[in-house]
């Protein structure tokens, strides 16, 4: 047994840095900006959702350099799960690694159920479930094969959205200047109005919230790191190229939309994940006078769907195999195929995503506190990434290193993890003020079930194995790997 895990965790690595780069651009450039953008502007106006975007994205970026910190000093699948572990309590650990599972678990489920609703675009007469049941066998299938099968589907994919989101901007472009469309708006619609700011405060906070969702995926770079050739070359390349790109593609996005849609127009109002007609970037097109519009962008936002459902799945799978390997899931889940595809853990995913699956048809309600479970568990990772690259760094230091030791330290330091512990704390608290306002307990509870659930894990392990905060001079800061 010990010679067949060995030999299982001796697998080659064949994550490249192309892959990387595309898998945390990919991973953050879907339906938060093809749709999402649309009600971030009818909501705070064009000035205050450049504003709350530019915002998250800075600080997203120093979120990611104290992850690349840690994952090219230690790179492995699950990271911030095992660094939360490491650098500041085992409970930490335990809670953010089961609560990240959960929360790709049934994001597997929405993404599938979302996919179906996509297909009736072309397809209404069929039942959903046919296509949901599709996208979940061909997401299974290129998970199993090798972790090469799922970066090249992740780059090309990416590539997709990539390709739109330029073409997007130069057609955007054209329009505002007349050149295409017939009429040159220019910048009336910063003024117009109330804009550019509209709704104060208020307003620009739960567009932070909208700006925090669509950010999310960014992290899977730290969780592919297990995996990577070059962690430490690959890794930090993929996070600031990454981040430039995504502000740009997000900033000039919205910077477009805002010039050519006035922020009063019922369409953005309506903007949602699956109504695709009224996209902002479906409505650029047709004022470009592209007729076909609506079909190239509901292909290209079906590809973002399968996408993050492919993203689903390798994350939720290697997370459920870091924590074996951590003590805080059954040894069953540390056996690896001979390609290093953790596929026990995968068919458990698979598993729970198909269960939430079946729920969303059988018993929507039970559907809705599911995900609504999930719904915050981002920015708790976020949090955790945060802290434990704050206690990572300060018992590096305390511990007599010297920053150059580190292949790649993050800048700013510790201006990045407390501008993030802020950030998402602020975020999270403002997810719904309205119902505080109301008192309305039952949208309070489904808006923040994901909190306490996390408290509830925290505190179970931390009763259970009375765990401690580990001291600076005790953590184990010493650079090495854990291969798959």
């Amino acid at each position: 047994m010990a010679e067949q895990q060995t030999n299982d965790h001796e697998v080659k690595r064949e994550l490249k840095t192309r892959h990387l780069s595309m898998i945390a651009l990919g991973g953050s450039i879907g339906t938060g900006l093809f749709v999402a953008s649309g009600s971030a502007i009818s909501t705070a106006g064009p000035g205050g959702g450049l504003v709350a975007y530019i915002a998250l994205g800075v600080m997203v970026y120093f979120l990611m350099t104290s992850l690349g910190e840690m994952a090219t000093n230690m790179p492995v699948s699950g990271s911030f799960a095992t660094y939360s572990t490491k650098y500041v309590d085992p409970a930490l650990g335990f809670a953010m690694g089961w609560n990240y599972w959960f929360n790709w678990a049934i994001t597997l489920a929405v993404d599938i159920s979302t996919a179906a609703l996509v297909m009736k675009f072309w397809l209404p007469d069929i039942p959903g479930w046919i296509w949901s049941v599709a996208v979940l066998v061909i997401i299974f299938m290129i998970n199993a094969l090798t972790v090469k099968a799922f970066g090249e589907t992740e780059y090309w994919m990416a590539m997709i959205k990539v390709v739109t989101v330029i073409i997007f901007l130069i057609v955007g472009v054209l329009t505002i200047f007349g050149i295409m469309g017939g009429h040159a708006t220019g910048l009336e619609n910063f003024t117009y109005k109330k804009a550019p700011f509209v709704g104060g405060m208020p307003a620009m906070l739960s567009v932070f919230v909208v700006a925090g969702f669509s950010f999310q995926g960014t992290e899977l770079v730290g969780i592919t790191a297990g995996e990577s050739a070059t962690p430490e070359k690959s890794i930090p390349k993929a996070i600031n190229e990454v981040f430039w790109r995504i502000l740009l593609f997000y900033i000039l996005a919205i910077f477009v939309i805002a010039c050519l849609i006035p922020y009063t127009s019922p369409d953005l109002l309506g903007s949602s994940a699956t109504d695709i007609a009224i996209s902002p970037f479906t409505l650029v097109f047709k004022r470009a006078g592209l007729a076909a519009a609506a079909s190239v962008m509901n292909a290209v936002i079906l590809t973002s769907v399968i996408s993050a459902a492919n993203s689903g799945m390798y994350a939720s799978s290697r997370m459920l195999y870091s924590l074996s390997l951590d003590g805080y899931a059954p040894t069953y889940f540390q056996h690896t195929t001979k390609n290093g595809v953790p596929l026990r853990a995968q068919v458990a995913t698979t598993v729970i995503g198909a269960l939430a699956f079946i729920t969303s048809v059988a018993g929507p309600q039970v559907y809705t506190w599911l995900v609504a479970a999930s719904g915050l568990t981002g920015f708790i990772a976020w949090l955790g990434i945060a802290i434990s690259h704050f206690r990572f760094r300060r018992a590096f230091v305390k511990q007599g290193h010297d920053l150059s030791e580190l292949k790649y330290h993050a800048k700013w330091f510790p201006f990045g993890p407390i501008l993030a512990l802020v950030l998402c704390i602020l975020v999270i608290a403002g997810q719904n003020t309205t119902a505080f306002a109301q008192f309305d307990w039952e949208q309070i509870g489904v808006t923040y079930l994901s909190v306490p659930l996390f408290i509830v894990l925290f505190v179970y392990y931390k009763v259970r194995h009375h765990t401690k905060m580990v001291p600076l001079d005790e953590v184990d800061v010493a650079p090495h790997k854990r291969k798959m």
